[in-house]
């Protein structure tokens, strides 16, 4: 899918177009569509499960959408009630005239609300992969003590001499294809990377798509995230929001991942007093579900019994919680 150079020793083998039955069975559980108002604007949200199980919320990253989940969340239901939110001016929920991180961390706590995650005895838990990671990351430490934990999968909190954050682009609208054919063909992976699993990609892609007038007549197809997302936005002191997380928290990194490499890994265990695990995803880079999805799925269901059945620990720092109205950009 792109040129991007492979990790040391490891070869791209041949895309996988069929899906096999796991796959098939688990987008095939249809899940329930749900929207809820957050500061004016529409915020979607897939729901699967039996809502009285304790709350487990997926965030997708950059650009991306709800269905991101959609074979992983069938899953996950044997034991959470499950929800997968479009943050808003992404995937089926409202754009905004400015998009802010805290805004964003409101749209999960209302998702979880709404989805009655806080009328069980147990809190819930967010997972959030890439930039659905550093939503959560502010998640936990606005709103950590209503939280049982958050699982933060490759979203890189980096040292101050290595700059990370959201992309910097400049404004461009999108274009609009003729055939749903043509406008997946154009599908890519940010930041760019192979994937074997060709039909992860191509669910993925079709989802990412709606109809809108075309202007040279007839309908056409286009992305459905807001080009004007990043037009002023910051993503604020990532480094002493992780330390201030006010729950349980892990850390989750594809073994071949550019964006969160082992030493960003020690970095952010560093950050949390080092009392919180950092599990690596063999063979994933930085799309972990699309690279190893049941890796994925198994380490995470893992990690989640695990805390089922153990106590937190008292060694992670607690720092200041950071202003909501501080980095608003």
């Amino acid at each position: 899918m792109s040129d991007f150079p492979l990790a040391p020793g490891d070869e791209e083998g041949p895309a996988v177009i069929s899906p096999p039955g796991w796959f098939s069975r688990a987008v095939a559980v249809e899940p329930e569509s749900r929207f809820v108002e957050v500061e004016g604007t529409k915020v979607h949200y897939l729901r699967w499960g039996d809502p009285s199980k304790p709350g487990l919320l997926l965030v997708h990253g950059n650009g991306a959408h709800a269905r991101w989940w959609s074979f992983v969340a069938p899953f996950l239901a044997r034991e959470y009630s499950v929800a997968a939110i479009d943050v808003t001016g992404m995937g089926d929920s409202g754009w905004r005239e400015r998009y802010t991180i805290e805004t964003f961390a409101e749209e999960q706590i209302a998702v979880c609300e709404d989805a009655g995650f806080f009328d069980c005895e147990e809190p819930p838990i967010i997972v959030g992969h890439s930039f659905g990671g550093f939503i959560t990351i502010l998640t936990g430490a606005l709103y950590g003590e209503r939280l049982a934990g958050t699982v933060i999968v490759d979203s890189p909190v980096n040292p101050p001499d290595r700059p990370g954050g959201p992309p910097n682009r400049e404004f461009r609208p999108h274009r609009i294809y003729s055939t749903l054919e043509a406008a997946m063909g154009r599908f890519r992976l940010a930041p760019p990377q192979p994937c074997e699993n060709r039909y992860i990609t191509d669910y993925i892609a079709r989802h990412s798509l709606k109809q809108v007038p075309n202007p040279e007549g007839g309908e056409g197809w286009t992305w459905k995230f807001d080009p004007a997302i990043w037009q002023r936005f910051n993503i604020g002191d990532m480094g002493a929001r992780l330390a201030a997380t006010r729950c349980r928290i892990a850390i989750m990194r594809g073994e071949f991942s550019v964006l969160l490499p082992s030493e960003i890994g020690e970095y952010m265990f560093n950050l949390l007093g080092r009392a919180a695990p950092v599990i690596e995803i063999p063979q994933a880079r930085h799309h972990v579900m699309l690279d190893q999805p049941l890796a994925f799925v198994a380490a995470l269901r893992a990690l989640l019994a695990d805390w089922d059945h153990s106590a937190p620990s008292r060694k992670i720092v607690k720092g200041p919680l950071p202003s909501p109205f501080e980095n608003h950009g």
